[in-house]
């Protein structure tokens, strides 16, 4: 990857690329994503943090500056109006399904702990233990010319290290908020497996939902050409 032509990410960059690449892992017939489907992804309350509310201007404008950093491509179907997106990482980066697992995950939910990296990257790929996870940090920190992610200082108060992606420059230092002499860090808690998988159907059904409206609007302006 080279630094003079790959701008780094802003946050909503960071979650729309993010995005891309988790649908194109767990949700492989609904992609690449309309801009519909794209703006859901984005804003979905579950395995996102922080939850936020894009609107479809904020979307398109990060999705011009991907296409110009060549990190997403516009997908025009034949005999469709709707135009679809998708990610060019592998291009890029060349990762594997564990890498890219890892980098999703980190895009789209912070800094995080190699237990919460696990337990997160399920969907799309299974580490059997924490030391895997650590272990694949690692190895592929040495094998990309540009830093992916890092490890962060540790907290006080805690034992586990945290790692961070490092696509939108060098991390700022830990949130805390000061009370009294203690720093309290806020850390999302993992979610257990069942309540993951719950999660992801409930997105691949609003994802469906939304493509359907889209095929059907798309029907409607066909017929309207014979009346």
């Amino acid at each position: 990857m080279d630094n003079e032509t790959y701008p780094l990410l802003t946050a909503v960059d960071a979650r729309v690329l993010g995005c891309l690449l988790e649908k194109a892992a767990t949700t492989p017939d609904a992609y690449p994503l309309t801009l519909n489907s794209l703006l859901l992804a984005c804003n979905q309350k579950s395995n996102r943090q922080p939850v936020v509310e894009y609107d479809e201007e904020t979307v398109l404008e990060s999705i011009d500056d991907l296409r110009k950093a060549k990190l997403v491509f516009r997908v025009d179907v034949a005999g469709s109006r709707v135009a679809k997106y998708r990610h060019n990482i592998d291009e890029h980066l060349g990762l594997d399904k564990a890498g890219k697992a890892l980098l999703t995950v980190l895009l789209l939910r912070g800094a995080q702990t190699l237990g919460e990296l696990r337990t997160r990257c399920e969907r799309m790929h299974s580490f059997a233990t924490t030391d895997e996870v650590e272990a694949t940090l690692n190895e592929i920190s040495e094998d990309v010319d540009r830093p992916l992610w890092t490890q962060l200082p540790r907290s006080p108060g805690k034992k586990e290290l945290r790692y961070q992606h490092l696509l939108s420059g060098e991390p700022a230092a830990a949130e805390t908020e000061n009370a009294g002499d203690q720093a309290v860090v806020h850390t999302p808690s993992p979610l257990s497996s069942r309540d993951a998988r719950i999660q992801e159907l409930e997105t691949t059904v609003e994802t469906l939902q939304s493509e359907l409206n889209e095929l059907k609007a798309a029907f409607e302006n066909f017929q309207k050409q014979f009346q």
